[in-house]
């Protein structure tokens, strides 16, 4: 059964670096959102503490003969969200969140898939995600991360008086439509926090295992 780490401590204990000659155990890079494989590298002690120390994607670059941080000259970063070791604890499994194109190449992954998924709010997100990263003039949702978390959060307020108004009516198309635009404005809030949907569904996942 995989092991959920937890603490820099519980990987120094679990994983088993003297498996392998040269010290490296294989690690796999998962998208935390979409579950598409993006990558492989090999680590060590050191760039596993490493990676756990900035929560950014560290690896032992065999070609650089040191520790290379993914993204630290493209800024295409993986975030750490979670650290699994496998059965025998020799592999690493890692789920992050990619800023941008993980191959060096430019496309999502490498084996040059899209990464994409069928939820569509999670497309959704990371559509939010590049306006934020990549704002242009014609986007109205980089517009509004310019102009700050207080303008995000008030749009977010305004977005639900005008959904609540809605549902006192029996227009369903005017309520979807409000509910819609509350729906995406709070998406753009949790992003603005650097927060997504799934972290609130992981807390809602907890009330229900407390209730």
């Amino acid at each position: 059964m995989n092991n959920t780490i937890q603490t820099p401590l519980q990987v120094m204990e679990v994983i088993d670096f003297t498996k392998y000659a040269d010290g490296l155990v294989p690690a796999i890079i998962q998208d935390d959102a979409t579950r598409k494989v993006l990558m492989l590298g090999f680590m060590n002690e050191a760039a596993v503490a490493k990676t756990q120390e900035l929560q950014k994607v560290t690896f032992f670059s065999r070609s650089k003969n040191r520790l290379w941080t993914k993204g630290e000259e493209s800024g295409n970063y993986l975030l750490v969200k979670d650290i699994k070791v496998d059965c025998d604890n020799d592999t690493l499994l890692i789920k992050a969140t990619p800023l941008g194109p993980t191959c060096h190449t430019g496309a999502d992954t490498c084996w040059n898939e899209k990464n994409i998924t069928d939820n569509f709010l999670l497309e959704l997100e990371q559509i939010i995600q590049d306006r934020k990263n990549n704002p242009t003039d014609k986007s109205y949702t980089s517009s509004l991360f310019a102009k700050g978390i207080n303008k995000i959060a008030q749009k977010v307020g305004e977005e639900a008086v005008e959904t609540v108004i809605e549902a006192k009516d029996d227009n369903a198309a005017l309520f979807l439509g409000e509910a819609a635009d509350l729906l995406f404005h709070y998406m753009i809030l949790l992003r603005a926090k650097n927060f997504s949907l799934n972290d609130v569904i992981e807390v809602l996942k907890g009330r229900h295992k407390n209730s």
